[in-house]
C-alpha cells in the first residue's frame, strides 16, 4: 500500500521540497564559515577522526582512538555502522573533489539522511491519517527544534541515523498489525539501532512490548511474534559478530552491544518463538498476558543474575566524581525540570510539541470513532516512552519529536477541513495556529522574546542570553583557522580542554589528554584535576603523562574552572597572571587558542 495511488505520496514533491532545504541550509552553512564552525560539536569531531583513522588502515574491531588519553589510548565505543557509509562516500568523492571530499561528506551524508526521514515521516503519517497528511509530514520535521539541528551540514554523528531508524521501527510495527511479514524489518530494524547505540533502548523495549501484546490481543498475530523475535535475535547476533572480534564476545558490557544484549536478544526471540506454541490460542486475553508477562519477567530475571552489573546503566562503571562533576552537568543529559530553568526556550520548543501530540493521540484513541485504534495505540506506547526519556533526560527530545508529526498531521488537517467549511477568518487563525503549535522552532523563538521580554532592566540577564554569550566566544576556538598555527608544531601529546580535545585530533597530528566520552574516564580525570588541582599536582600529571604543551580556549567552562577549584590551580593562576615560571605563553600573535610551552 505504501507509495501506491491510495497514499497520495508524492515522491516530486518531497524531493523539491527536500532539495529547497538541503540549498537554504547549505547556503546558510557557506556563509557563515568563518564565524560558525561546520563541526561545531565534539561528536562529529570525533567521528570524523574514526572516519579517517579506518580509511588509513586501522583495523575494523580496532576500536582504540591511539591518540586519546595520551600516550596510552581509550576505547571509542562507537558503531562501525555508521563509520562505513561516511568513509564509502568520502573515498567515492575523491576522484572528483580531491582533498574537499570529507567536506563534501560532511554536507551530503546529513542532508541524504534528511531525506530519509522525511520520507518515513510523510509515510507513517500517511498511514495513520490519510493522504492530508503528506505536506504536514515531511514539513513539520524541518520546523523542530529537535530534528533539523541534527541533520544539518557537518552533523555526522549518530544521533540522526537513531532518528530514522526508530521512525522506521514504528512505522514497520504498526503496518506488521495487518501484514506480519513486516515484523521481520521491525525485528532487523531493532537490532540496527540497538548495534549503533543503547540511546535506542527505550524504543527496542517498545517493539518488543508492541509485538508481544499483538498475540496477547490476538493468537492469530503467532506469525507476527516469531518473524520479530527470531529476526531481532537474529540480526543483534549478526550485529554482535560484526562489531566486535571474536575474542570479545563473551566480554559483557553495558554501554554498547555486547554479549549482554546478544543474551537480551536471544532470549527474546526463544520465548517469541515458543509462547504461541502454548494452549493459549482459545484462553481469555488475560491469560496470554499473565504467560507473557512472566515470559518476559524471567528473562529480565535471567539477564540480571548473568549481568548484574548492567542493573546501575551505562555509567555503573565511571568514577563517581566524574558522574556528580562531570556528566550532571551535560545539558542535554539533564532533566527536563532543570533544562526549562537553564534553556527555557529550547526545552520549550522541544517539549510542547510532543505533549501535545500525546494529548491529540489520547484524544483520538478515546474519542475519535473513526480511529484505527490499533495503530493510534502503538504510536502512543512509542511516543510515551520517548516522552519518559525526554523528561529524565532533555535529549530525549530527539525521539519523540517524529513521533509527534502524525498527531501533528491530524490537527493541521483537521482544522484546514473546518476552515475550508466554514471560510471564516477566525477558522484561518486556528489553522495558522495548529502548525505553529508543532513548529518547534516558532515556539523557541517566541519563548526566547518573552523570556528576554520580562527581564529587560538595568544589568538583568536570561539564562538564555548568559548561555549564548560564551558559546559564541567558544565558536571561535572550534573553527579549522583556530588550529593552524598548532598543526604546525611537532606531533606531541597535549593537554587541552575536555571539549577541545576532539577538534585537536580532527584538525593536527597531535595527541590529547582528554575528551568527554565516558570510556575515556582516566584521560577525562586528569584533564579535569590539572585545571582543578594544585598546579604542583598538575604538574606531575603532566610529567607521568609526556606532556610538553598545553593549549586552551580562554572562553570554554573548564578554563573557568569550577567552584572548589583549589587557589593555586591553573584556572586560578592563569586568571590572575600568575602561572608559574614552568609554564611559558608561546600564543602567536592573533591566535585564538592559548598555547603554553612547559619546561622541564
Amino acid at each position: 500500500m505504501l507509495g501506491d495511488q491510495k497514499t497520495k505520496f508524492n515522491w516530486a514533491l518531497l524531493i523539491l521540497f527536500w532539495a529547497i532545504i538541503a540549498c537554504a541550509v547549505s547556503l546558510r552553512t557557506v556563509f557563515n564559515a568563518d564565524t560558525i564552525p561546520l563541526f561545531s560539536d565534539t561528536d562529529d569531531a570525533m567521528r570524523l577522526t574514526v572516519v579517517r583513522d579506518l580509511m588509513a588502515g586501522q583495523g575494523w574491531y580496532d576500536l582504540i582512538q591511539h591518540r586519546l588519553n595520551a600516550p596510552f589510548g581509550a576505547s571509542i565505543h562507537w558503531s562501525r555502522l555508521v563509520d562505513a557509509p561516511i568513509a564509502t562516500m568520502i573515498a567515492l568523492l575523491h576522484p572528483f573533489v580531491g582533498g574537499k571530499a570529507v567536506i563534501v561528506t560532511a554536507y551530503l551524508w546529513p542532508l541524504v539522511l534528511l531525506l530519509i526521514l522525511l520520507a518515513l515521516t510523510a509515510k507513517l503519517s500517511i498511514k495513520l491519517v490519510g493522504p492530508e497528511a503528506f505536506l504536514p509530514g515531511i514539513v513539520l520535521p524541518v520546523l523542530s527544534v529537535a530534528l533539523l539541528p541534527e541533520f544539518m551540514p557537518g552533523r555526522v554523528d549518530h544521533h540522526n541515523v537513531q532518528a530514522i531508524l526508530s521512525v522506521a521501527i514504528v512505522l514497520t510495527t504498526i503496518i506488521a498489525w495487518e501484514k506480519p511479514r513486516w515484523s521481520i524489518g521491525a525485528g532487523i530494524l531493532a537490532a540496527t539501532a540497538l548495534a549503533i547505540g543503547t540511546e535506542s533502548l527505550p524504543f527496542v523495549a517498545g517493539a518488543i512490548l508492541v509485538f508481544g501484546l499483538y498475540w496477547v490481543l490476538d493468537p492469530q498475530r503467532a506469525t507476527a511474534l516469531r518473524g520479530f523475535g527470531l529476526s531481532f535475535s537474529a540480526a543483534a547476533l549478526a550485529h554482535l559478530a560484526i562489531a566486535l572480534p571474536p575474542a570479545q564476545w563473551l566480554t559483557p558490557a553495558c554501554d554498547a552491544l555486547s554479549i549482554v544484549y546478544g543474551v537480551a536478544a536471544l532470549g527474546t526471540g526463544i520465548v517469541f518463538a515458543l509462547l504461541p506454541t502454548l494452549p493459549l490460542a482459545t484462553r481469555p486475553w488475560s491469560v496470554r498476558l499473565i504467560v507473557g508477562g512472566i515470559s518476559g519477567a524471567a528473562l529480565l530475571a535471567v539477564l540480571l543474575i548473568l549481568f548484574p552489573q548492567c542493573l546501575g546503566g551505562p555509567y555503573a562503571n565511571l568514577d563517581p566524581w566524574l558522574r556528580e562533576n562531570w556528566v550532571a552537568n551535560i545539558v542535554e543529559a539533564r532533566p527536563i525540570w532543570s533544562s526549562i530553568v537553564t534553556l527555557p526556550a529550547v526545552t520549550l520548543a522541544l517539549a510542547v510539541p510532543a505533549l501535545v501530540a500525546l494529548v491529540i493521540v489520547l484524544w483520538r484513541i478515546t474519542r475519535d470513532e473513526n480511529t484505527n485504534k490499533i495503530e493510534w495505540y502503538v504510536l502512543g506506547l512509542f511516543l510515551s516512552l520517548a516522552i519518559i526519556v525526554m523528561l529524565l533526560q532533555v535529549r530525549g527530545g530527539r525521539l519523540a519529536a517524529p513521533l509527534a508529526v502524525p498527531a501533528g498531521a491530524w490537527l493541521i488537517g483537521a482544522v484546514r477541513q473546518r476552515y475550508l467549511s466554514s471560510k471564516k477568518l477566525i477558522d484561518a487563525g486556528w489553522l495558522v495556529g495548529s502548525w505553529l503549535l508543532f513548529a518547534g522552532v516558532a515556539i523557541g523563538f517566541s519563548a526566547d522574546w518573552v523570556v528576554n521580554l520580562g527581564s529587560k532592566g538595568p544589568g538583568v540577564k536570561t539564562e538564555v542570553a548568559s548561555d549564548a554569550e560564551p558559546l559564541a566566544d567558544k565558536t571561535a576556538c572550534l573553527l579549522p583557522a583556530a588550529f593552524e598555527k598548532i598543526a604546525k608544531l611537532p606531533a606531541q601529546p597535549i593537554m587541552t580542554p575536555g571539549d577541545l580535545g576532539a577538534h585537536i585530533l580532527l584538525f593536527t597530528h597531535h595527541s590529547v589528554v582528554g575528551a568527554p566520552y565516558h570510556r575515556n574516564a582516566n584521560g577525562m580525570l586528569d584533564t579535569l584535576r590539572f585545571f582543578n588541582r594544585p598546579i604542583v599536582e598538575a604538574r606531575e600529571i603532566l610529567r607521568a603523562r609526556g606532556i610538553e604543551t598545553v593549549v586552551t580556549c580562554p572562553a570554554m567552562p573548564e578554563v573557568k574552572g569550577y567552584p572548589d577549584a583549589a587557589p593555586d590551580s591553573f584556572v586560578k593562576l592563569v586568571a590572575r597572571d600568575e602561572l608559574p615560571n614552568w609554564l611559558v605563553d608561546e600564543t602567536p600573535s592573533g591566535a585564538v587558542l592559548k598555547t603554553y610551552k612547559v619546561l622541564d
